[in-house]
């Protein structure tokens, strides 16, 4: 059977893969990081698109697949390409030692029992004479990269104080300073880093641990609110959307492919308004966070969470009812498991629609007649938990035409004991000897346009907006005009609010009918601080993309990570600047945009236990693309379909009705 080349591997065909990569190396025991879809040729997909259009016969597009893996208890890391097609290898390599897999969290829990195992560890952990009640939990984190013995794959463990009668205790409120270190390919502590725990880098032997009360957050432990009414969302009629067995979804004039793999999780290929391309690829590519505490081993403190682990290995199962609102429709997403197995992820997604207050709306003040849309949205959600952190990742559609993409940061900062009533310039204290420290989120989300055609190319520029001297043509001095540039040559580029710099992806041959200006999609990126590493640091080096709100370079096959394909341990190069520095025409070709956004998280002590969402958001909006109002054609809001409710106010609710104020 003959498969769309963009749809998601099927579980016979991990299977397929696994089969023919354990046949390949019969005498070893493999692990497996990952068996994905390789990305399908551009050029063979956009031929199959065309005879999809023209309803010629469909052309065949290999289906290949990208598999990582060791052999168990080594540290040789291999990676194969698998034909599935020919059912045939088309190549093995093993890598450099200086490139490491990916983590998953079957040894994540290894690495975390056997820390607790190890005979060094638990002579650490008796030192501390904890009460009967209390256990020691490891948390196994990426080792990092500084340049000094980081070559072999070490995870860094940190080690905190938890309840035995409730696992779901907040440990992070009871953080040690010590830390073991542990060598995957021999599975073994092979250290233990004492933690400093003052405004200096010496850190001490272990010492009996003081008592912290607990800082808890899960329901059971707290006095919870009890005003609070149910708010309900109701769709009497059913969804507005639809979605096939290839997870196509069309909603509202808007097409697109629902994709997802171990790493990227949910992508969009192939999105369409009105039957006009958009998008042909649309993906978060990385998100780091580094932080920036200088003591030793958190100098090294840096995770790639795409990289390093995978959005669509720590995807949560969205339980009905509780993570998305209203009528949902749920995807599951496939993943491999390390014995090479297809591994479900059971409601990985969720699809729903949702209101977001007025649309347009206007009042014709001479006859009071009012008309006014709701702003109806479709939102295509994933949720990630890295550890302590929770990533809920949206792509958000609406009926003008437009894209959001929206992260919102939440879940349990990571924290580092400080001595009591101490403090740090790179932190904040959230409790009594815990310390939050300072980092940041920065996320590059990976546009691959096809603005209006898949048939021409497109280009990137950007407009500005600038006063008009004061002269005979502009005696009052309130003129001001927009410029626009094209952005000629690839590289990294900002924002400029001084001038009001708006980005644009531009279709040069396609005109407005009306304007006849290039048809557009403008990008929305809120400002961001880039990477506050040293340039010379590790952390600037690996996280090759945060130093630029945008970054424009030429398609280039499997140049789909922005930090590099492999980040685990990496040193830096293979990413975007790698291919920047190719100096390839990006002007009317197949371009790629890189956009970077994020936040540079100054803890809170309102973050602890569990923090409030921080919200990121991009968004991309058509500019010259449509000839008017895209949704002008959306039924007006009507009391009868919504069926609002007044609630009359009652003297208890007034909190203004005093008579003893006085101004």
């Amino acid at each position: 059977m003959a498969f769309h080349p963009l749809r998601d591997l099927t579980a016979s065909e991990i299977k397929q893969a696994a089969s023919l990569i354990r046949q390949l190396h019969r005498d070893h025991e493999l692990v497996f990081k990952a068996i994905t879809l390789e990305e399908p040729q551009k050029d063979l997909v956009l031929d199959y698109f065309r005879a999809e259009k023209n309803g010629t016969p469909l052309p065949a597009v290999p289906r290949v697949v990208f598999a990582a893996y060791y052999f168990k208890d080594t540290d040789r890391f291999i990676t194969t390409h698998v034909n599935l097609t020919d059912n045939a290898i088309e190549r093995t390599e093993r890598m450099s030692p200086k490139f490491h897999g990916n983590v998953d969290f079957h040894e994540v829990e290894a690495v975390e029992e056997l820390t607790l195992k190890d005979p060094t560890v638990i002579a650490e952990i008796a030192k501390l004479k904890l009460p009967d009640h209390l256990c020691v939990i490891a948390e196994a984190w990426i080792f990092g990269s500084d340049g000094v013995v980081d070559h072999d794959r070490q995870y860094q463990v940190y080690m905190f104080v938890g309840e035995k009668s409730n696992l779901d205790s907040n440990h992070y409120a009871r953080p040690l300073a010590f830390s073991p270190v542990v060598d995957t390919a021999r599975m073994r502590v092979t250290r233990i880093d004492y933690i400093p725990t003052g405004n200096t880098h010496t850190a001490h032997e272990t010492k009996p641990w003081e008592y912290t009360k607990p800082n808890e957050y899960v329901p059971e432990a707290l006095n919870i609110r009890k005003d609070l009414k149910p708010l309900r969302v109701l769709q009497p009629e059913g969804t507005s959307y639809s979605i096939d067995s290839e997870n196509v979804l069309q909603w509202q004039k808007w097409h697109m492919r629902v994709c997802f793999n171990y790493r990227e999780g949910v992508h969009l290929r192939d999105v369409c308004y009105d039957g006009r391309p958009v998008f042909y690829r649309v993906s978060l590519s990385e998100m780091t966070v580094p932080y920036a505490d200088p003591r030793s081993p958190y100098h090294r403190k840096q995770a790639f969470d795409l990289g390093d682990i995978g959005a669509g290995l720590v995807a949560n199962n969205l339980a009905l009812g509780c993570d998305c609102l209203g009528s949902i429709t749920y995807l599951d997403g496939l993943v491999t498991s390390p014995s090479g197995e297809p591994l479900v992820k059971k409601n990985a997604i969720c699809i729903h629609e949702q209101d977001n207050g007025i649309g347009w709306k206007h009042t014709n003040y001479r006859t009071e007649r009012s008309c006014v849309v709701r702003n109806r949205e479709l939102v295509i959600q994933q949720i990630l938990t890295v550890s302590n952190y929770e990533y809920i990742l949206a792509y958000i559609f609406n009926q003008a035409g437009e894209m959001h993409y929206e992260v919102r940061a939440t879940g349990i900062l990571s924290t580092a004991a400080i001595d009591s009533g101490d403090s740090a310039p790179w932190g904040t204290v959230v409790h009594d000897g815990v310390l939050a420290q300072h980092h940041q989120h920065l996320l590059s989300l990976r546009i691959d346009p096809a603005i209006g055609s898949y048939e021409t190319g497109n280009r990137l520029a950007y407009s500005e907006c600038y006063t008009l001297p004061m002269d005979d043509f502009n005696p009052h001095g309130n003129g001001y005009i927009s410029k626009t540039t094209v952005v000629d040559k690839p590289g990294g580029l900002d924002l400029d609010a001084s001038k009001n710099r708006v980005f644009m992806i531009q279709n040069d041959q396609i005109r407005n009918a009306v304007n006849h200006l290039p048809i557009s999609y403008k990008i929305q990126v809120p400002p961001m601080q880039g990477i506050m590493a040293h340039k010379d640091s590790f952390h600037f080096k690996r996280a090759e993309f945060a130093d630029h709100s945008i970054y424009l370079t030429k398609y280039g096959h499997d140049e789909l990570f922005s930090g590099g394909k492999y980040t685990n341990q990496s040193r830096g190069g293979g990413g975007i600047k790698t291919w920047a520095a190719r100096h390839d025409n990006v002007v009317d070709n197949d371009i790629v945009v890189w956009v970077q956004f994020g936040m540079n998280h100054v803890p809170r002590i309102e973050d602890f236990p569990v923090m409030p969402v921080e919200i990121m958001k991009v968004g991309f909006k058509p500019v010259n693309f449509f000839t008017k109002n895209p949704s002008i054609d959306v039924p007006p809001s009507r009391q009868e379909v919504n069926q609002s409710k007044m609630v009359p106010p009652s003297e208890t609710s007034i909190c203004c009705n005093g008579t003893d104020s006085k101004l």
